[in-house]
Parts: structure tokens; sequence; C-alpha cells
């Protein structure tokens, strides 16, 4: 594809996270701290929200990364549907035998969640996409949180979710749930200089000097409206236009064209670009 072509060691923008190239904008950086140290703390339960397209896998991978030699992880990917069902994924991530029938699996969880903590790896449990999770789904979440010895916690969880997850727990059902949150952290947009840092990262991780001048990274940031996901689709789309004309850096045509080209990218003027 383009990549010999621009003196690249692999595609910069592919839209798997890679933490190898966490490039840390500010708000990634407070979510991840946030994380750490509530769990380091023994604070229970955290929650992270973010647009989509915000980065909440590849801060969701650095926290597991970051918490992997001091605690025993559950990572549930995607959100579970029944109380049962989720209980069945935690004993599975735990290695509780599948034998176990469903009435007893609550009981199983908890005597592994002692032994962990006798082991002085206390458990921790990730949840993905928790705005998708059925009301009695975050009310089995909670009860999970209340599991505890008289000097700690036996569970803590972090979940990550979408702004509906703020949506759903203000409800006054949720309410209970609500309080026992320690901590909260919101990844947000990057702005223009988070924008064009990143972008010019991804390209210097893969071996080339930068390709974007600042003002096709200005377009790419009033396009994207500061998602890095989006990001990675207009500048992917802006570097195989170019490698198409046979450009050496990417034009500033090759970037109008990938932003007509992409359905969520902002369409917009030179003077709104300026103005951001």
């Amino acid at each position: 594809m383009y990549m010999s072509h621009f003196g690249l060691n692999a595609a910069p923008f592919s839209l798997t996270p890679d933490t190898r190239c966490f490039f840390g904008v500010r708000s990634h950086v407070d979510a991840i701290n946030t994380c750490v140290s509530a769990m380091e703390m023994g604070e229970g339960l955290v929650k992270v929200t973010g647009e989509v397209g915000t980065g909440k896998t590849m801060v969701c991978r650095l926290v597991l990364k970051a918490l992997s030699d001091s605690f025993t992880l559950v990572f549930l990917p995607n959100p579970a549907n029944t109380v049962a069902g989720l209980h069945r994924l935690i004993a599975d991530e735990l290695g509780i035998d599948e034998q176990v029938t469903e009435d007893k699996l609550l009981g199983a969880i908890q005597q592994a969640a002692i032994v962990a903590a006798r082991d002085e790896k206390p458990v921790v449990i990730l949840c993905d996409e928790a705005q998708a999770m059925p009301d009695e789904v975050l009310e089995a979440i909670r009860l999970l949180g209340n599991l505890e010895t008289e000097q700690r916690k036996l569970i803590q969880l972090i979940m990550f979710g979408q702004p509906e997850l703020d949506e759903r727990l203000s409800q006054h059902n949720m309410r209970q749930l609500l309080q026992r949150i320690s901590f909260s952290a919101e990844l947000t947009p990057l702005s223009f200089a988070e924008t064009s840092a990143y972008i010019d990262h991804r390209l210097q991780e893969q071996g080339a000097s930068p390709l974007f001048s600042t003002w096709a990274k200005r377009r790419i940031w009033v396009a994207s409206q500061g998602i890095p996901r989006l990001v990675h689709q207009l500048c992917h789309k802006s570097l195989l236009l170019s490698f198409g004309r046979g450009k050496r850096c990417v034009s500033a045509h090759a970037v109008r064209l990938a932003i007509k080209d992409t359905p969520l990218a902002r369409k917009h003027s030179v003077l709104q670009a300026v103005w951001g």
C-alpha cells in the first residue's frame, strides 16, 4: 500500500488500539491515573465515560496493563444481558469450575475473591460497554461491590461506557449504584494542539517524518471534532489519496476528499477551519 512510499514501518493509523503507540493526551492520562490510584486505595467502584471513538478501549487496555502485577483481573469486553450471564462470565475469568450451578456461582465468586485477597492480589472487574447493560445487571454489579471483609472490598470494579451510561445512572432507580461510584473520569475530544501532536507522534512511531502540514492537520481536527477514531480514518484516507497521486506529503486536496468520503466527518468551509 502506501507504507513504503512514505517510509513507514507499519500502518500508523490502524483502527485497532495498540498500547505501544499510546500518546498521553490529558484526559486519557487522567483517566488511567484515576483508575489505577482508586484500585490501589481500595475505593471500590470507578466510572470512565467517553463518546464513541474517544479511546475507551485504549485506556482500558492500559489500565489492565498497569494493574496486572498487583491484582487478579477480570475483563468483560462485552456487556452481559442477564445476571446469570454476568456471574458466569466472571466465574470463567476466575477459573471457577464450569460445573458449578447457577445458584452457587455467586458464592463461588466470593470464595475466589477471598482467596485472591488472601494472596494479596484482590479482584478487579473491568466492564466495557456498561451503558448497554440492563438495569438488573447494573444492580448485580452494585451487589458485587458489597462483597467485603471487615478491612477491605473483596471485589473492585471499573465501568467503561458511552455518555448514555451517565444518563442511565441519573435515573431514580440507579441512585444506589451512583452513590457507590468513588471516582469518575471523562475522555474528552482532543484539542487542536493535541490532534496535531498526536498525528505527528503516530507517524514518528512508524519511522516517518511529519507528512501533514499544519493546515492539513487543522482541517482534520475540525472535521473529526477531535475524535481519535475519526482522526485515524481521515489520516489514513488522506495518505492513501496522496499516494495515489504520487505525492510525498499529504496534499490539501487529499484531505478535502477524505473529509468528503467520511460520513461522520464534519463538512466545513475554509473560514470555519480557521475559527475551529
